[in-house]
């Protein structure tokens, strides 16, 4: 039986097979379908056609809604406007959406003193005896965000780990399912690489023939406020700083870039594994990281004998991430 009700339902369908077919689908897309198929069922039960005004009236900016909230909610459906479009099933244009506001959040700097206290709670969970979901959170919780930590991995691409996407003979990651369509592939520690290699025989006397690497009791993926819920609720057990757990990914980056620092580096050469480490297109989007370590400019100055802005250009803030 299908999850939807409304009159766009077989278009909803196609456009989903069609979009994890490419790749390029996640839990939030799948939301909002939902929210835009209810809306229709509710407000246009005895129609037959997706209109203009009900995709507009969709996408209008709420009175409570800041630019970015308004475009991210909307996405999903502009996608599927044009999905359809493409296929001459619609005559509706996507709608126009409010100009991109700039990203002013700043990553938490993390001290070593807070990561400490962060991993001590997560290593100290507690296990209800004979009770699964306790007993298989105790397990992922410390390999989960260890792997966030010592990657640099995206938490969705975390999430979506499928077990034949991890190599634990030689340690390495492939990454199939990100916020873009490349796939890309990350080298892990060795030390990661045999804590991976302790989890999975664990996890799978609770979890035999599972898909995904970090699963649920029920054998689906993690979301992603399990990860916001339980990171928070670990992180406040001894921190009193606000922090998220992507910023993990900054950390990673930074630690990465002061490393350079003390080596004597190559820099075009570490910057492009960075680069490519971390998935991004380019290597304009990991340049934003150089804003996040104090004084690299002049460090960078006076080992290249080259201006900054002559190698990092003004970094784009909307490419970040």
């Amino acid at each position: 039986m299908s999850k939807f009700t409304s009159f766009l339902t077989p278009h909803i369908e196609s456009f989903i097979r069609y979009r994890r077919a490419s790749g390029n689908w996640n839990d939030f897309y799948e939301i909002i379908m939902h929210r835009f198929d209810k809306y229709c069922a509710k407000n246009y039960p005895s129609e037959s056609t997706l209109t203009q005004s009900m995709v507009d009236t969709w996408c209008k900016q709420r009175g409570t809604e800041k630019n970015n909230t308004c475009r991210t909610r909307s996405f999903a459906i502009v996608a599927l406007v044009r999905y359809l479009k493409a296929r001459g099933k619609t005559n509706v244009e996507p709608p126009t959406l409010p100009r991109e506001e700039p990203v002013t959040y700043i990553p938490h700097a993390f001290t070593d003193a807070e990561l400490a206290n962060f991993f001590d709670a997560c290593d100290n969970l507690p296990a209800h005896t004979g009770k699964f979901y306790s007993v298989l959170k105790k397990i992922i919780v410390p390999v989960f965000f260890r792997l966030l930590y010592s990657s640099g991995i995206r938490t969705v691409e975390a999430r979506l780990l499928c077990v034949d996407d991890v190599d634990l003979q030689h340690g390495i990651i492939s990454i199939k399912v990100s916020k873009g369509q490349d796939q890309h592939y990350i080298a892990l520690h060795d030390s990661m690489t045999a804590l991976l290699r302790q989890y999975d025989e664990a996890v799978n006397e609770l979890c035999p023939n599972r898909k995904y690497f970090f699963p649920t009791g029920g054998g689906k993926h993690r979301t992603q406020k399990w990860v916001a819920d339980t990171f928070k609720e670990l992180w406040n057990q001894s921190n009193n700083s606000k922090t998220r757990a992507y910023d993990l990914r900054h950390h990673y980056a930074v630690t990465n870039i002061n490393n350079w620092i003390c080596s004597g580096f190559d820099f075009d050469d570490k910057l492009m594994y960075l680069s490519k480490s971390m998935g991004h297109r380019d290597v304009e989007s990991t340049k934003y990281y150089y804003s996040l370590v104090p004084g690299f400019a002049d460090i960078l100055e006076e080992q290249t004998n080259t201006d900054f802005d002559d190698i990092v250009p003004e970094v784009d803030y909307e490419k970040i991430r």
